[in-house]
């Protein structure tokens, strides 16, 4: 196993990690691309801005220098909106070591093109070097604090899969591994684009009746889209499918539950997302399902409204009402 692992971006989520890592005795260097943020973790032991109040254990080390951060890490864990996934493995392929692994826990498809994440990585790293996804439902701040959690690995590397496991495995947080990287990496994009649609319903003032159907008929349309991309139908009733799904459309931790409820309420969209103060990744997600679903011929009407109302300035209410007057309403509710 390697020993120095890279965690490349200090959100909440990254920062989360790198603690869990740090706190299992992992040597871990934490990146991020903005020197005052780091200047500011150092000097107040925390990431008070994502994770105000949990302290850094004192083997994790943090620097603004990206080609520092993984010059001597075996293994990099990228966490990084997807938005900056190419351009951060751009920028770190030539620092990399020859033997260097390369794992994501980026929730998100590439911007343009709709491709899941290892695709991007297989062509910038090369289709030899090992390769993993780490997804599945968990909220960083009951990552940082200890809670229960699970989650899913998948790997073209079986040997770099138990190793990632391995890291972040302790009596609080607990992997499983999957080999399906497509099925993982749709269920954690695709369940962002259902989740704010989940809070726009929730934010009208419809019931749990109304999001348990959403829940349900969400999980289909992802079912649809991994099936015709070559992911297993399994990995949806998982952890990084229906697991996923649920919490995001149910939490208020959820930045894209927020996002709905947001919208509900008569907000823009740019306005929701400067309040939540994080990235939301189901807004741009939402684009890029609708350009697979096109691609692929699958009807995924949940998520082509909530790609009309992010996109192009659909009310909340005339989403929901036209979901609720399709001719095969019956039929899809069953």
């Amino acid at each position: 196993m390697a020993e120095c692992i890279g965690v490349l971006g200090a959100g909440s989520w990254g920062t989360a990690l790198a603690i869990l890592l740090a706190g299992n005795g992992q040597r871990t260097v934490l990146w991020d691309v903005d020197p005052e943020h780091v200047a500011r973790m150092l000097a107040e032991g925390q990431n008070q801005y994502y994770l105000p109040g949990v302290d850094f254990p004192p083997n994790l080390e943090l620097t603004h220098d990206l080609r520092e951060s993984v010059a001597h890490a075996g293994d990099i864990l990228v966490v990084v909106p997807s938005h900056a996934f190419r351009d951060v493995l751009e920028k770190v392929r030539s620092a990399l070591q020859p033997d260097s692994r390369v794992a994501w826990a980026t929730k998100g498809l590439e911007p343009g093109t709709g491709r899941p994440l290892h695709e991007v990585a297989r062509e910038l790293l090369g289709e030899e070097r090992p390769i993993a996804v780490l997804s599945g439902p968990s909220f960083a701040k009951e990552v940082a604090a200890g809670l229960p959690t699970a989650v899913t690995v998948a790997s073209n590397n079986s040997s770099f899969a138990r190793d990632l496991a391995l890291r972040v495995h302790n009596d609080r947080f607990r992997v499983y591994l999957n080999p399906d990287m497509v099925g993982v990496e749709l269920g954690g994009s695709v369940k962002n684009v259902l989740a704010i649609g989940a809070g726009i319903a929730h934010g009208l003032g419809f019931g749990a009746n109304t999001r348990a159907a959403l829940i349900t008929r969400g999980l289909a349309e992802m079912m649809r889209l991994g099936e015709a991309m070559g992911a297993h139908r399994d990995t949806f009733m998982g952890l990084a499918g229906i697991g996923d799904l649920v919490l995001t459309c149910t939490d208020t931790l959820s930045r894209n539950l927020r996002m709905g409820l947001s919208l509900a309420k008569g907000m823009g969209v740019d306005e929701a997302a400067a309040e939540i103060g994080e990235v939301v990744e189901g807004v741009a997600t939402a684009r890029e399902v609708k350009r697979l679903a096109e691609r692929y011929a699958i009807e995924m009407p949940i998520c082509d409204q909530v790609y009309r109302v992010l996109h192009q300035g659909l009310a909340p209410m005339d989403a929901v009402q036209t979901l609720l007057a399709r001719e095969d309403a019956q039929a899809e509710l069953s």
